[in-house]
């Protein structure tokens, strides 16, 4: 009997380290799975690429892939795969963040042209993997 708590335990810390490990792989796949959509949509040359699209990168993290997935929302209208960026993006926001509810407002003050914008996306999504 007192060998079964220990190895109770054991199991325990290892299902919960597991779950979080789990997580963290679902995380990642879903921003490696972003940063080649963006990879393909950089790569597609669309009359839209001239587009002027919100320019969200002055905040955190996670606010800039909640307005990130608002204007990519906004923005499917130009390329198919704008939507599944919306949908990864839409997902690691539910995931990380309590606070950040998607959709996102996104003020239409400043504005880049949407090649600068999956540019600049790819580049925060980059870090964020390295992280």
């Amino acid at each position: 009997m007192s060998i079964l708590v220990p190895v109770l335990l054991t199991f325990l810390a290892l299902s919960a380290c597991q779950g979080h490990t789990a997580a963290l792989l679902q995380t990642s796949n879903l921003l490696k799975e972003s940063i080649r959509l963006l990879s393909h949509l950089l790569q597609t040359k669309v009359s839209c690429d001239k587009m002027n699209v919100t320019n969200i990168f002055a905040d955190n993290d996670m606010e800039i892939l909640c307005k990130a997935s608002t204007v990519a929302w906004e923005g499917r209208s130009c390329h198919r795969h704008l939507e599944g960026l919306h949908l990864n993006l839409l997902h690691l926001v539910q995931r990380k963040s309590t606070v950040h509810k998607a959709p996102c407002p996104v003020a239409a003050a400043n504005t880049t042209s949407l090649h600068d914008f999956l540019l600049d996306l790819r580049r925060v999504l980059q870090r964020l993997v390295k992280d």
